[in-house]
């Protein structure tokens, strides 16, 4: 299946059905009263996150999504019916942004979450309604209300605790293939990935985090060079990311230090925010440099990039160093994770502290402290 992961689609909500006007007309009962029914609503357009689905293909084709009108009244207090919802399966991670104003209408984080897009009109009333004792045989009703329509750009944005960074070539998808159950291609040119991969990795029967590797980045990326840059949005939601460098290129001519300060300066470029994500280096391809020279060569490399952050020294390719790293890995998340919890609970003792310290002066607790 071909990976999309932007799409813009146009939804509009189903109009409510007209109120009616009418009169009951029955033997023994020439006035009756009104007996016009209320129209009934228009069906409305709903977002579901569903796990199941990994692409935005499906709204790559299908790009304008109707809901249904609801139905007029009738007379003999008979009601229109109701129009069914519309719902629209969407991956997890998928975030709605109104294509208009920018406004950002939901972020599909979980399966199953729902949210609405576009609101069905409320159905127009009869003129039972109207009745009233100086007003017997009212002849008012009101039209059902138009459903809303807006125009909705949909990116993808994957879920993954770990992102991989790294020229084309370093062994990103090396990397994810000998650590998790993901298989991307892997090939000796650039731009073998061409979309995000996703990879579960499994540190133990119940401990496990997720790893996305995206294209690799060349320098010029935040202006639209190569890949990569479509795919930085992937990284947005990750908690760490991995460097990975590649340390013994093909050619004599690439300089290591150099592309890794630039691919930095492309991170600057495109998001502040995700330039100071916690970031690790991770030095691969060290089975092909020479044992009694892989000390010096990343001693002078750490030296002359001025890193002060954690270093791995890693081969993907026979998974040297990799369980090591994994290990790290989880050991990060877990702090991270327990880190969150505790600055949730505090920030929810704060404001129960603020509720209870701020005392209506009136409150008769109030003046039993006085007291």
């Amino acid at each position: 299946m071909k990976f999309i992961d932007e799409a813009r689609i146009e939804v509009i909500a189903g109009d409510g059905g007209n109120g009616c006007a009418s009169f009951l007309r029955e033997k023994f009962r020439p006035f009756g009263g009104p007996d016009g029914g209320d129209g009934g609503k228009g069906g409305s357009i709903w977002a579901v996150a569903d796990r199941n689905i990994n692409t935005l293909v499906d709204f790559r084709y299908s790009k304008t999504h109707h809901g249904r009108h609801g139905e007029p009244g009738r007379g003999s207090d008979c009601y229109g019916k109701g129009a069914d919802d519309v719902y629209l399966r969407m991956p997890v991670g998928t975030l709605i942004i109104d294509n208009v104003n920018g406004e950002i209408i939901a972020d599909l984080t979980e399966h199953g979450q729902t949210e609405l897009l576009a609101k069905g009109g409320e159905g127009g009333w009869g003129n039972i309604h109207f009745k009233t004792s100086t007003n017997r045989a009212p002849r008012q009703k009101t039209e059902g209300k138009e459903g809303e329509r807006r125009e909705l750009r949909l990116e993808l944005k994957v879920l993954a605790d770990v992102g991989l960074l790294g020229m084309p070539n370093a062994g990103k998808s090396t990397f994810i293939t000998a650590v998790s159950n993901a298989k991307p291609k892997i090939a000796d040119y650039p731009f073998t990935t061409l979309h995000p991969n996703l990879g579960v990795v499994r540190v133990s029967h119940e401990k496990s985090f997720v790893i996305a590797d995206i294209p690799g980045l060349i320098e010029g990326a935040a202006e639209g060079a190569g890949l990569g840059h479509q795919f930085l949005r992937h990284l947005a939601r990750t908690g760490l990311l991995l460097h990975i460098v590649d340390l013994a290129p093909f050619e004599d001519t690439i300089d290591p230090v150099k592309e890794a300060k630039a691919l930095i300066k492309e991170l600057e470029k495109y998001d502040e925010d995700l330039l100071n994500k916690p970031r690790w280096l991770v030095l691969n391809k060290l089975d092909v440099v020479p044992e009694e020279e892989r000390k010096k060569r990343v001693k002078d490399f750490i030296k002359k990039m001025a890193w002060k952050g954690p270093v791995f020294e890693i081969s993907a390719l026979n998974r040297e160093g990799c369980q090591e790293l994994i290990n790290a890995i989880y050991l990060h998340l877990e702090e991270k994770r327990a880190q969150d919890v505790r600055v949730d609970e505090t920030m929810q003792m704060t404001e129960e502290a603020r509720g209870i310290v701020s005392i209506d002066p009136d409150d008769p607790r109030f003046k039993i402290l006085e007291d």
